[in-house]
């Protein structure tokens, strides 16, 4: 049994997002179709990624990815600091998110995870 987590998260805009539910599927965004992979983040990475790539923006939205159902297409690799970030190399279909709503935080500045249902 792996200790890596089952759920990672992708932060899109909002044009990104509407992308993702109007083709049911999202090819990435331009960072991720330079780098040949989708760019995604644990739990414990999403406010450091927020702050640090996407820091005033407006119109965000946190998507939820369950990685089991990716299979093989998810690649542990070392990124920021060394951390092992997941990337996926393929697109991202709607049928993996398990959940997604627009960026919010709690009172003390983290990044909130969407809620299913």
């Amino acid at each position: 049994m792996s200790d890596l987590p089952a759920v990672a998260y992708k932060v899109l805009t909002g044009p990104q997002m509407a992308e993702l539910e109007d083709a049911r599927l999202f090819k990435g965004a331009p960072i991720d179709l330079a780098d040949g992979y989708i760019h995604l983040s644990t739990l414990t990475q999403l406010t450091e990624t927020v702050d640090k790539h996407f820091a005033g923006q407006r119109d965000l939205h946190v998507v939820a990815v369950d990685l089991e159902a990716l299979g093989d297409a998810v690649k542990w690799e070392p990124s920021r600091g060394g951390q092992l970030f997941p990337h996926i190399y393929t697109d991202l279909p709607l049928n993996v998110v398990l959940a997604y709503g627009p960026l919010e935080r709690d009172a003390d500045g983290n990044v909130l995870t969407p809620v299913a249902g």
